[in-house]
């Protein structure tokens, strides 16, 4: 009753607001406020988005002996002021509001006018419905209607002066600031999620000398209307707050503004403010933000400091989910769980085709974007560099019966016919290290038990393909569900350290081929003559240059003859300039500098280096295979078994690399298709078997690489917001077309040979290093040079020691896999992969399943789930059941604590 006149006089204080806070949440519990309770009734998930709203705040000044509105602050996601001076605009920041605004504000809400769905076209009807309502509820007298209708009504100033002197990132951009954020706010969708349009929330706060008490009105319009010059861009006003007081509360009346327009742009407030019922689930909104909110205490911390925008802005959708869950530890899981074991023939390839049907078409119109051509040449660069590093050591593992020619055109055959019909356009087929190392070990078994390589190598092949179709008939792929995070990072970390590991070998070679010479002399390059054994008189020998000398059967003698420059230094520099230059770039892309369709294009400029030299194979050799004729017949059934190492090697190869791709983190949205890819991989088997050609599979490191030159963010995010993750760019025009290339650079030989190899060795080095970023696996091991440890998340639900001991597993699976791959025992290293998830389950006995949620993927085990369910369960009964023994006096003793603090 006390309060209800306070409301109608008009005189509130903040020891108000606390009273009414504490009153009511002091008869509830803590974990269930009334106001989450009341606003879990009007916040659903199944409603609509709404709109984003763009916030201004006018003041009243006085020009002149003139009154106007003068624009002050603008709110998008963050605050923006009107420098002092006003000719800019502040850069955007955190809003940092006093709690005393805020209870302040609160009180507002409580004791002045709400008028909610008004139907309202006009300014000047609106402000006479305001002031109607505050007659009609006696909260200010009749006869000051005019006076408060006259300042309301009064001319609004914006701010948009552009400054004289404009940087050259803004050259071709004529609109101004206004211009410009109406541009965003057109599509605003891109982090709004679906909202059709913008609207406007419109803030007033002045004082005049004419009123002995506040006059408070807050509008929610039942259609957002344009009304004249309101608003700083023509975008339609959905809210208006009104704050007038007496004279010399000038400071007190901005910060509730303030604290208006804050919530206003608040992804919580704003969805309660557009779905409120009455003036009740307005304080409930406000009620709940004050229990999000946090103070930083003023003796540790500056007031006039402006906080940074943050990188990344905590999910809206996970603070409504709190009024009905707790912050749980959720396992990853995996993209396209529903595709595995359907438990009939052929039923996961047949869900795979219905799923990517739809999708054709869009596949390839998707495609013509200028990101596309970055993505294309950066990815060209790396097929061909694989094709070529990979093509030469077959060549030389195999007496080149498989060389540099052979890797170029399987590469664009099978690459082009995967791209074309695939489950998951976006991976790259290549060879790779393990594929290698079978190949090697198989020549060797042929040479020394005299069979024909060729031959044999066909009958595995294919036997290969028939394993892969029996895999895919069988919906086998469901063995995916137990390749956690621990398998996918173990096994994408040996293939990264492989790139790198490959990258400073080639160096080192070149070093040791070429040694640093450091006896350098200027005369050695100038001083040799030319002797001849036979005296013909027409020839001046001193005359010729070496070449010539040379050619005439001439010898040189002196220094320079035996003389080869720094070549290990020049290569040096070439490979680490060409790591170091695409560092630079990457980085570029994201920096503030040019806009963000030259940032896009910076690919580009590093993938003009082209190819090398590609040397013919054997000339005795044909591009067909003949399955009968050199080898026994009890061959082709022996080579069953050979077959079945590569087939384990190829499916783990695969189906891992398509997980990492199909993570929920990349926001694909076509599907995945893991039986449909390793359909096409088991046929591309066969065919490039009968035609003399490596066998391919997906490369882990360049599908990365792929998929991250496709990822797409938001290119008009709000003033102070960090461009939005929206996805990745799904196509399969990026991926035909890199293959196409690699297949006409054979033709582009003598053009291309002159490039040299160490700034291919650098892309090597660049992408096995960048493929390391993000992986987890890699953060955790470099936790053991840290005495102080970044904030991961994982460490806040994980103590340090068993991070550690979780981290040393996994180190001690790769060491073992990389001794392995480098004996003679690399022929079982396809089970050791597959090893690596028996591993994973046999840690279910180390640790527990909080600590693997955190740290790892839990396993899809259907009893261990349901103990854990029960055992939640019961522990939320008993925690129901100790909060109902709680008195009321002890819950209103620590409301009202926490509030004085």
């Amino acid at each position: 009753m006390e309060l209800e006149q306070r409301r109608l006089t008009g005189s509130f204080s903040i020891q108000d607001s606390i009273q009414s806070l504490t009153s009511s949440l002091g008869s509830h519990s803590c974990t269930v406020s009334p106001a989450a309770e009341r606003l879990r009734h009007i916040l659903r998930e199944e409603d609509e988005p709404t709109p984003t709203l763009f916030t201004e705040m006018d003041t009243l000044q006085y020009e002149g002996g003139e009154m106007e509105w003068k624009e002050s602050a603008r709110w998008v996601k963050f605050e923006e002021k009107v420098e002092e001076g006003g000719e800019r605009w502040s850069k955007p920041h955190v809003s940092t509001l006093s709690l005393h605004s805020l209870f302040e504000l609160r009180t507002c809400l409580q004791t002045g006018c709400v008028l909610l769905d008004l139907e309202g076209y006009s300014l000047p009807q609106i402000v006479d419905d305001i002031i109607e309502k505050q007659v009609q509820e006696g909260l200010i007298a009749p006869e000051i209607r005019e006076k408060i209708s006259f300042v309301l009504l009064r001319k609004h100033r914006h701010q948009t002066k552009k400054p004289i002197h404009r940087s050259l990132a803004d050259i071709g951009k004529s609109s101004p600031s206004s211009e410009c954020l109406l541009s965003y706010l057109s599509h605003s969708q891109c982090y709004s999620q679906n909202s059709l349009d913008a609207e406007a929330s419109n803030v007033l706060i002045g004082e005049v000398d004419f009123l002995d008490k506040p006059f408070v009105a807050f509008v929610r319009l039942a259609q957002a209307a344009t009304l004249g010059g309101l608003t700083e861009v023509p975008v339609p006003t959905r809210f208006l707050f009104v704050l007038l007081g007496p004279d010399g509360k000038t400071k007190s009346y901005n910060e509730i503004g303030r604290a208006m327009a804050t919530l206003m742009v608040d992804d919580l407030f704003s969805d309660v403010a557009y779905k409120a019922r009455d003036r009740e689930d307005l304080i409930a909104g406000i009620d709940e933000f004050l229990d999000e909110v946090i103070v930083l205490p003023p003796g540790e911390w500056d007031p006039k400091i402006r906080i940074e925008p943050p990188k990344k802005l905590p999910s809206a959708e996970m603070r409504k989910s709190v009024f009905s869950l707790n912050e749980l530890g959720q396992p990853n899981g995996n993209a396209g769980g529903d595709s595995f074991c359907l438990c009939r023939f052929c039923g996961g390839l047949w869900l795979d085709i219905k799923r990517k049907v739809p999708w054709f078409l869009s596949d390839f119109y998707e495609g013509f974007h200028i990101q596309s051509i970055s993505a294309v040449l950066f990815i060209y660069l790396g097929c061909i560099t694989n094709a070529i590093t990979f093509g030469g050591l077959l060549g030389d593992a195999t007496d080149n019966y498989q060389g540099v020619m052979e890797s170029f055109l399987g590469t664009a055959l099978a690459g082009t016919v995967f791209c074309l019909f695939g489950g998951q356009p976006l991976i790259i087929l290549s060879s790779t290290g393990p594929i290698l190392i079978f190949e090697k070990l198989l020549y060797e078994f042929s040479i020394n038990n005299d069979i024909d390589y060729m031959e044999i190598r066909l009958w595995v092949g294919l036997h290969s393909c028939l394993q892969c179709l029996i895999l895919v008939a069988t919906d086998a792929s469901y063995i995916i569900k137990y390749m956690t995070r621990f398998t996918e990072e173990g096994f994408s970390s040996l293939i990264s350290f492989i790139f790198i590991s490959d990258a400073l070998k080639k160096m080192m070679s070149i070093f040791s081929y070429y040694p640093i010479n450091p006896d350098f002399n200027p005369d050695y390059i100038t001083s040799y003559r030319c002797d001849c054994q036979f005296n013909f008189s027409s020839l001046d020998w001193n005359q010729l240059s070496k070449k010539e000398c040379l050619r005439f059967g001439g010898s040189l003698v002196g220094k320079s003859c035996k003389y080869i420059p720094d070549l290990a230094m020049l290569s040096f520099i070439l490979f680490f300039g060409t790591y170091s230059m695409t560092i630079s770039l990457k980085k570029f892309k994201a920096s503030r500098y040019f806009p963000t369709k030259v940032g896009k294009l910076y690919f580009p400029c590093m993938s003009t280096h082209g190819d090398v030299y590609t040397a013919p194979t054997r000339p005795d050799r044909g591009w067909i295979v003949m399955p009968f004729g050199k080898n026994p017949w009890w061959m082709c059934l022996a080579s069953f078994v050979p077959a079945l190492l590569v087939t384990i090697l190829i499916f783990m190869d695969q189906q891992i690399t398509a997980v990492i791709m199909n993570r929920k983190e990349n926001k694909l949205k076509k599907g995945c298709g893991y039986h449909l890819d390793l359909f096409w991989v088991g046929i591309l088997m066969a065919v490039c078997s009968f035609m003399g050609l490596p066998w391919y599979v997906a490369a882990t490191v360049i599908s990365i690489a792929h998929i991250d030159s496709l990822k797409m963010e938001s290119e008009s995010s709000a003033p102070g917001e960090q461009p939005q993750f929206l996805g990745v760019r799904e196509q399969r025009l990026t991926g035909i077309l890199v293959f196409v290339l690699t297949g006409v650079s054979v033709f582009l030989a003598p053009i291309l040979q002159y490039i040299p190899m160490p700034v291919l060795y650098g892309v090597f080095l660049y992408m096995g290093v960048a493929s390391l970023h993000g992986i987890q696996f890699w953060e955790r091991m470099k936790l053991f040079l840290m005495p102080h440890q970044p904030d991961f998340v994982f460490l806040r639900h994980v103590p340090l020691r068993r991070v550690h001991l979780f981290t040393l597993v996994q180190i001690t699976c790769l060491a073992v896999l990389w001794i392995l791959k480098s004996t003679v025992a690399a022929i079982i290293f396809p089970v050791m992969i597959l090893g690596l998830m028996v591993v994973r389950k046999t840690l279910d006995l180390v640790f527990s399943q909080h600590d693997l949620a955190w740290l790892d993927d839990i396993l899809p085990d259907k009893d261990k789930k349901k103990k854990e369910d029960e055992k939640k369960k019961k522990e939320k009964k008993k925690a129901k059941s100790e909060e109902h023994n709680n008195s009321d006096e002890e819950v209103r003793t620590t409301t009202i604590r926490c509030v004085r603090c």
